[in-house]
């Protein structure tokens, strides 16, 4: 994982989500061409077949760490407990959250700043993980994380959203889907979202 932190993941049995700092541009799409790459050779060699396995192009979003990180690590971590696979996040060995809030070393793991800053010590880090998951992620987070993905748009404060402009010169922000609002039905238009998304 040359030039990126891997701070979260989960894979699932169809789909995989990473959560990522990169250290440079293009880094993320040279990471998912290669693992792609290797990942289909090992299938079709061990399955003795041949082709592609993945239907669609991987989908993305840059995050607004200090808003959404542990959001999108929250988002992340549990994803097999409403898949049905397990009951508790800490039966799966298959994400990240046995390292985060369990403590098993992990060498494919970065901790991003922010981890590091929920406690002194490994110990009490983990403890406050364990603490983040006891309650489910509210419903309008989880929405806002989802519709950033989709779109692949930025995940972030109006603030954020305003910096990615300046330095593009595009609009870059999460639309929900269906007809704008019109008239008195304006008032009730989202103000987009409000924190940075999937690769931070």
């Amino acid at each position: 994982m040359e030039h990126c932190a891997l701070h979260a993941y989960a894979l699932m049995t169809n789909h995989v989500h990473l959560l990522i700092t990169p250290d440079r541009a293009d880094a993320i799409p040279r990471l998912t061409i290669a693992l792609g790459r290797r990942y289909v050779q090992y299938i079709n060699t061990t399955y003795r077949r041949s082709g592609t396995l993945w239907d669609s192009r991987y989908k993305s979003s840059l995050i607004q760490a200090e808003t959404y990180l542990r959001g999108c690590q929250r988002y992340i971590e549990p994803n097999p407990v409403p898949a049905s696979m397990v009951d508790d996040p800490a039966h799966d060995c298959w994400t990240s959250y046995r390292h985060n809030a369990l403590g098993p070393a992990n060498p494919y793991l970065t901790p991003h700043e922010l981890y590091l800053a929920i406690g002194r010590d490994d110990a009490e880090r983990q403890v406050a993980s364990r603490e983040l998951f006891r309650t489910q992620l509210d419903n309008e987070t989880v929405d806002d994380i989802r519709l950033a993905l989709n779109q692949s748009q930025p995940l972030g404060n109006s603030g954020f959203h305003a910096r990615i402009e300046a330095t593009t010169g595009q609009r870059r922000e999460a639309r929900p889907r269906g007809r704008p609002p019109t008239g008195d039905d304006a008032s009730l238009a989202p103000d987009g979202a409000q924190a940075e998304l999937g690769l931070c």
